[in-house]
C-alpha cells in the first residue's frame, strides 16, 4: 500500500507473518519509495516493509536532506531532517501496527546517511540498522552527551575501498562516532565502488538474520 499521511510519500508492506522485524528501506539520491524495495525482500524475506520518499528536491532527485556539494553538507538540515524521520517512524508504527523497536533501518547513500543521523541524534529511535556506503553527516555538537546511548543498537555498515563518493576515512568515522556512543558495529569493506556487490547483500542478509534470532530481539521488538 501507499500513502501520503505522516510527513513521507510512502509505501508499506505488512509482513508475512508475526514475529517479523519491519525494514526502514531509505533510498539514495534519485530514488523513491519503490527503489529498495527488491533489496528488503531479499535482506529479510517476510519483513514488514517502510518505504518513504526523501522530501527533499535536488534538480529534481529526491533526497532526504539538503547538501551544498558533493561531499559538503548542511548539517542544520540534516538535523531537521532526522528529526522529521524519526517523528514518521513512531507515527508510522502506530498506524500500521508494529512495534518501533523492531524496525532495522536498512539505507544506501544518502538514505543510509540520514539513518545515520537518527542513530546519532535520536538515540531512541532505532536499535538496528544496516547500512550501504554510508558516512558521517553531522557535526559533531550537534550529538547530544550519553556515553552509552546506543548501547543497544547494533549496526552493520558495508563500504567501498574504491568508492568515489565515499571517502574511506568517512565511513571510518561513522564507525567510530558510533561506538563512541557505546554501538555494537561491524563494518564490512569490499572492493567495490559506490554500487552494492553481491558479498554486501549476503553478508548484510546474514547478518540481519543472526539479529533477529538473538535472544535479545524479543526485548528490542517491544513498543
Amino acid at each position: 500500500m501507499s500513502g501520503e499521511p505522516l510527513g513521507f510519500v510512502h509505501r508499506y508492506e505488512p509482513a508475512s507473518g508475526p514475529g517479523r522485524p519491519t525494514l526502514l528501506l531509505l533510498h539514495g539520491t534519485g530514488g523513491d519509495e519503490h527503489d529498495l524495495l527488491p533489496l528488503g525482500r531479499l535482506l529479510a524475506p517476510g519483513a514488514a516493509l517502510l518505504s518513504p520518499r526523501g522530501n527533499v528536491m535536488e534538480r529534481g532527485a529526491p533526497r532526504f536532506f539538503r547538501r551544498f556539494a558533493e561531499g559538503v553538507f548542511d548539517t542544520a538540515d540534516v538535523a531537521r531532517r532526522a528529526a522529521e524521520l524519526a517523528e514518521f517512524i513512531e507515527a508510522a508504527s502506530a498506524r500500521y501496527g508494529f512495534a518501533p523497536r523492531s524496525v532495522i533501518a536498512v539505507g544506501f547513500s544518502n538514505g543510509a546517511n540520514i539513518a545515520g543521523a537518527v542513530l546519532l541524534l535520536h538515540p531512541a529511535v532505532l536499535r538496528t540498522a544496516a547500512l550501504f556506503r554510508a558516512q558521517m553527516v553531522v557535526d559533531a555538537s550537534q550529538i547530544p552527551p550519553g556515553a552509552v546511548a546506543l548501547a543497544a543498537t547494533r549496526v552493520f555498515l558495508a563500504a567501498g575501498r574504491t568508492d568515489p563518493i565515499v571517502p574511506a576515512t568517512e565511513s571510518e568515522r561513522l564507525a567510530r562516532a558510533l561506538r563512541d556512543r557505546g554501538a555494537d558495529v561491524t563494518l564490512r569493506w569490499d572492493d567495490a565502488g559506490h554500487t552494492l556487490s553481491k558479498g554486501d547483500i549476503e553478508e548484510a542478509a546474514s547478518w540481519i538474520a543472526t539479529t533477529t534470532d538473538d535472544a535479545r530481539w524479543s526485548t528490542l521488538g517491544e513498543a
